[in-house]
């Protein structure tokens, strides 16, 4: 599904360049789960970025399902998305003038999709939301909209899934019932799911944990990870 070749990144600071990937070499299969852990700054937001095609790494490659991103154009690229991928925010992201329903609905009726409607409203019943779909973001909870936002990146059933923190911004609780819900949604979808935690019981749920640091991606095992 991903292969990543001696992929490298830096970002100018003021007078500096700052590496944040050198060299990452990484495959990942068909329906994985992979969690990406590492200090704040150690590039997993990047990584994710680079992934979905919204950031061009200063050298090596990204292949997705035997595509190189590289060689496609932005529209491509666009298009990629649109109907490959389910991106989670742990801001959240939803328009703030549209319903849950419609929010959810959003990446199918730009899809040109004829049953939006009607699969954004299964799709809110399945995050137990069915009873909100007339509300608006700002009527919602922080958990209601995550679930939203979760709704939104599997409603047109990415083979993809790349999630940014998405228990980040809720309290343990909220978080563990989110949580719940995206790792049963990315099995029944039967996606690749690669997520940046710093939730230590998120990332133990996944086949694999990936540390990021110092410019490297190296897999190990919870307990090496976490007792850092």
């Amino acid at each position: 599904m991903i292969e990543l070749k001696n992929l490298r990144m830096s970002y100018r600071l003021e007078q500096q360049r700052v590496e944040v990937l050198s060299g990452v070499d990484l495959t990942l299969a068909d329906r994985e789960s992979v969690a990406v852990v590492g200090p704040s700054g150690s590039g997993k937001t990047t990584l994710l970025l680079l992934l979905a095609g919204l950031e061009h790494p200063d050298g090596g490659s990204i292949s997705l399902d035997d595509t190189d991103l590289s060689r496609l154009s932005a529209d491509e690229l666009a298009d990629w998305r649109r109907d490959r991928m389910g991106i989670v925010f742990q801001s959240f992201h939803l328009v703030a003038s549209l319903t849950a329903l419609d929010n959810v609905a959003l990446p199918l009726e730009i899809a040109g999709n004829p049953d939006a409607e009607a699969r954004a409203k299964g799709m809110l019943e399945c995050v137990g939301l069915g009873h909100r779909e007339h509300h608006y973001p700002a009527q919602l909870s922080g958990g209601e909209q995550q679930r939203v936002a979760i709704a939104r990146a599997l409603v047109h059933a990415p083979s993809l899934v790349l999630a940014d923190e998405p228990t980040g911004n809720l309290d343990k609780h909220t978080g563990e019932r989110v949580s719940d819900m995206l790792f049963s949604l990315h099995a029944e979808a039967g996606a690749t799911l690669v997520m940046a935690t710093h939730d230590e019981a998120m990332a133990r749920r996944c086949d694999r944990i990936l540390h990021l640091d110092d410019g490297q991606l190296i897999e190990k095992s919870g307990d090496a990870v976490f007792s850092i």
